[in-house]
């Protein structure tokens, strides 16, 4: 799919991060948080059919993504949470709807358990924050790799060791890990490491899923799961759809979305 222009971004100083900040419309505002690895770009044709529905979106580039620069040091899920609510108070929105797609979920969660009096409703859309079950044979190739890289570098064979651990992550790395440097690697293994499944069972507000039958980074499963977990919820899945499966079906997901948002 083409991805609408993006208009030029308001910059606001959060936590001493000059965050870029989209919005457009007017109306009540639905602040959109987007996936590992995006930026507000994949979120804006969302957001621009919400504009046509009478709401005002508020796009953001999270730290280390678009156009706001990364934290200087690692990240967990839960600081991605508070410097979104700081972003919140400092443009005064004292309350608003949620929309979180992939990692963006994990952070609506969060911020959802922790901070219910600041949200209407929630949408999450293929969201991340459930830790898959690993595999016996994953586990024991991580246990011999880690001993033998271990040993390399206990003898000082430093050289043999690094190339180890180029050579395991070339192959074994997911795509996110690989593709990301110096503090956001070491923030992408955090954020993945954690598993959300006790915020989600305490969101108390009204939650929507879309998930895409075909998602093979969140996989279906893990949108089942969520709407079990979470006390009010319910699981709209598009056939066909993969892990953007709000950009697959856009029209008929802004539609529900619209909906949702509108009516008690």
């Amino acid at each position: 799919m083409t991805m609408q222009n993006l208009p030029q971004p308001e910059v606001i100083s959060v936590q001493d991060i000059p965050a870029a900040v989209y919005r457009a419309g007017s109306g009540l505002t639905v602040l959109m948080l987007h996936g590992w690895g995006a930026s507000a770009e994949l979120v804006w044709p969302l957001a621009s059919r919400l504009v046509t529905c009478g709401f005002a979106p508020c796009v953001v580039d999270f730290p280390g993504f678009g156009r706001t620069p990364a934290p200087v040091v690692p990240w967990s899920v839960s600081d991605y949470a508070m410097w979104t609510l700081d972003l919140m108070n400092a443009l005064a929105l004292d309350k608003v709807h949620l929309f979180g797609h992939s990692f963006g979920g994990r952070i609506a969660l969060v911020l959802a358990a922790d901070h219910p009096e600041r949200f209407h409703k929630v949408v999450l859309a293929n969201s991340a924050g459930l830790r898959p079950p690993i595999p016996l044979l994953v586990k024991l190739r991580t246990k011999l790799y880690r001993s033998v890289r271990h040993t390399l570098e206990a003898v000082g064979a430093q050289a043999l060791a690094q190339d180890l651990r180029s050579r395991y992550n070339a192959r074994f790395g997911s795509p996110d890990y690989n593709a990301a440097t110096g503090v956001m690697r070491e923030t992408f293994i955090r954020v993945v490491s954690e598993d959300l499944r006790h915020y989600a069972a305490r969101v108390q507000r009204p939650t929507l899923l879309f998930w895409g039958d075909q998602d093979t980074d969140t996989p279906l499963w893990m949108g089942q799961m969520l709407e079990k977990l979470i006390p009010d919820a319910a699981l709209i899945v598009h056939q066909g759809a993969g892990h953007y499966s709000y950009l697959d079906r856009l029209s008929e997901t802004a539609h529900i979305i619209a909906h949702f948002l509108l009516n008690p």
